[in-house]
């Protein structure tokens, strides 16, 4: 997720400081990573660099100055020319259950331990944890008064875990051949 685009997409609502910048960022995309103040603060200072956000200029509320920033012409073409872009799939990709699962099998024949037996525990403690995490974000969406927001962003999660454990399912029924070609010569 491109954090500046974000942040220029939050502005696009009017002026803001980092602090309400920070706080709609967690409201509006709730199974995110979390983006700390720093990080909000530093892309502002980026935006307002590259002329794509501006410096409004200060408020108090009673409370410490805080500083306004806004979108400039410039950040709203931006954020209309990266809205519009098709995210491409990725060209790659890295698999972390993937890897531990040929990591294990490595490690075991080192060891020399049965390599098919700890892959398929290591699969099953991590559909565990899959299944766990797939509670809860059913849970969060089925809360009361929770947000569309949060509901989308659940299923969302909700999908690609699903996928995951779905390939888990499929590798497991297939770690003897695996076992077979990862196998040290």
């Amino acid at each position: 997720m491109s954090i500046r685009h974000v942040l220029l997409g939050l502005l696009a609502g009017g002026s803001n400081h980092g602090y309400e910048l920070k706080r709609r960022y967690d409201e509006l995309f709730p199974q995110a990573r979390p983006l700390a103040y720093g990080q909000v603060y530093t892309t502002l200072q980026r935006l307002v660099r590259d002329e794509l956000a501006a410096v409004e200029g200060t408020d108090s509320d009673g409370g410490p100055e805080r500083t306004l920033y806004r979108s400039t012409d410039e950040g709203a073409r931006e954020l209309a020319r990266w809205a519009g872009e098709t995210a491409p799939p990725a060209p790659f990709v890295t698999n972390e259950i993937f890897a531990k699962v040929v990591t294990s099998i490595l490690v075991a024949a080192a060891a020399g331990g049965d390599r098919t037996t700890d892959a398929a525990t290591y699969l099953q403690a991590q559909r565990a944890a899959h299944m766990a995490r797939m509670h809860e974000l059913t849970q969060l969406k089925t809360t009361h008064g929770a947000g569309l927001s949060t509901v989308l962003s659940a299923d969302y999660a909700l999908n690609h875990l699903d996928a995951d454990v779905r390939w888990m399912a499929t590798t497991a029924t297939r770690l003897a051949t695996l076992t077979a070609e990862v196998q040290p010569t």
